[in-house]
């Protein structure tokens, strides 16, 4: 019996003093924001001529929504968990699917034009209305976010930055 009551008391203490020291922590005020509701936001980068603009966590596998495109295309292709508000969306995906580079699964691609109101506005206004499993959520872009962002549509149309 004994073998068994030292164990227990011993997971107890320790599960005791954890949830303490985790509470402890919380109620610091100089407790550190997390990296996630810090760092989340639209980061604009590039892969060869190809341009991409995404939304979440920088550097990191962790997107909501990311559409890329070429020098000179009128059309970007669209990848995530969420789409833009858009009557104006294509499917892409003819043929054989592709990988989707965000979750690694099949991709369910759809294009938009650089030009629809929905993109055009996210460069102007700074906000993205996008329509996922949860309903439609604003993507905020803050005015340095918006000016890279308008960057990047007039190099889809135009092939210059």
């Amino acid at each position: 019996m004994l073998k068994f009551a030292i164990p227990a008391v011993a997971v107890l203490a320790l599960a005791a003093f954890a949830a303490q020291s985790k509470s402890t922590y919380e109620d610091m005020p100089s407790a550190p924001a997390t990296t996630e509701t810090s760092a989340m936001g639209w980061h604009v980068s590039n892969e060869g001529p190809m341009a991409k603009v995404a939304y979440g966590l920088e550097n990191s596998d962790h997107l909501v929504l990311m559409f890329t495109c070429q020098p000179g295309q009128t059309q970007a292709m669209v990848y995530g968990e969420v789409r833009p508000a858009s009557s104006r969306l294509t499917e892409a995906s003819l043929g054989a699917m592709a990988i989707d580079p965000l979750s690694g699964g099949l991709a369910e691609i759809v294009s938009i034009a650089v030009r629809d109101p929905a993109l055009q506005g996210l460069a102007r206004d700074g906000k993205l209305t996008v329509v996922g499993d949860a309903g439609e959520v604003d993507l905020p872009a803050s005015r340095a976010e918006r000016d890279k962002i308008s960057e990047v549509l007039a190099y889809c149309l135009k092939g210059r930055a």
